[in-house]
């Protein structure tokens, strides 16, 4: 059982409700790419957050944690749980603790960020992060230039790295009563199964997904189009890779992206651990956690 069906199936034992936190299920359109929930898991349990702008809209961490505010209300003001499921683990920072504040958007610094990105390529702007704030370079996929240029236009505009502001920020006043649960697996199970499921997205259609989404007009260079799966199968398609040699990366990458994910989550302490098959050890957890 993997994290979808997890959570569908503790939702349903406490009549709760999902809240999406995964930077990817957020944009219409891409379902295959995005191992969205399924609209028969849906039907299952209520889901939030899932489907919310089209992939040519900004969106970050903090207009997520806005909007998730909202339905999180909406939910309590009803009596229903929200279970907030999703392995983007900045936006489920944003959701408990906020984010630092910062200065007002410079929409002009922006503009002359992204002509350079889209002049010299997303390799060069992250080279610039390397040296202006080399912690947030580290972090930040060289091809996500959404990010690297947030952090170019922090650094730029602040005069300090957003890895320093995030440490300023400090992350210690929760906004919310939470009980957090993560999922693990040992890691040679979890490559395999990331590796399955990069051959099912491709069985159930991943390359037509693209080519629909390039047809709609939605720039291969966008920061939806960017994300694992869709800048790989829209190079395989402009001829860059092979359909192997797309595959292979594809699957390194998932594994990489899996490993950069357990390492964050790894550094919470907070989390309490399970396994798929230790279901009913996390419903005792939130039955002590809702009666306390």
């Amino acid at each position: 059982m993997g994290k979808t069906g997890f959570a569908i199936s503790l939702a349903k034992r406490f009549r709760a409700e999902i809240v999406g936190a995964d930077s990817m299920q957020i944009y219409k359109y891409m379902d295959i790419g995005t191992a969205k929930p399924t609209q028969a898991e849906q039907a299952q349990v209520r889901h939030h957050m899932v489907d919310v702008v089209s992939p040519d809209q900004p969106f970050d961490a903090v207009e997520y944690a806005r909007l998730a505010d909202e339905v999180i209300c909406n939910l309590a003001g009803n009596n229903i749980i929200p279970f907030i499921v999703g392995g983007t683990g900045l936006y489920v920072k944003a959701l408990i603790f906020g984010l630092f504040e910062n200065q007002k958007n410079d929409l002009q610094l922006r503009g002359k960020l992204k002509c350079q990105a889209q002049e010299k390529g997303p390799a060069h702007m992250h080279a610039l992060l390397a040296q202006k704030d080399p912690e947030a370079a580290e972090r930040i996929h060289p091809n996500d230039t959404y990010r690297i240029i947030r952090a170019l236009e922090v650094v730029t505009q602040s005069g300090k790295p957003i890895s320093v502001l995030h440490a300023d920020h400090g992350f210690d006043q929760p906004r919310y009563q939470v009980l957090k649960i993560g999922l693990s697996m040992p890691r040679p199970d979890l490559y395999e199964r990331i590796n399955k499921r990069v051959d099912l997205m491709l069985e159930d259609g991943l390359e037509e997904e693209v080519r629909h989404l390039l047809a709609q007009g939605f720039s291969p260079d966008s920061k939806a189009m960017g994300s694992l799966g869709y800048r790989h199968m829209a190079a395989y398609l402009k001829g860059q890779w092979s359909k192997d040699e797309m595959v292979r990366l594809l699957k390194r990458d998932h594994r990489r992206y899996a490993k950069r994910q357990m390492t964050w989550f790894l550094a919470d302490p907070s989390i309490q651990w399970v396994t798929s098959g230790e279901i009913d050890l996390a419903q005792t957890a939130i039955d002590e956690f809702l009666r306390s």
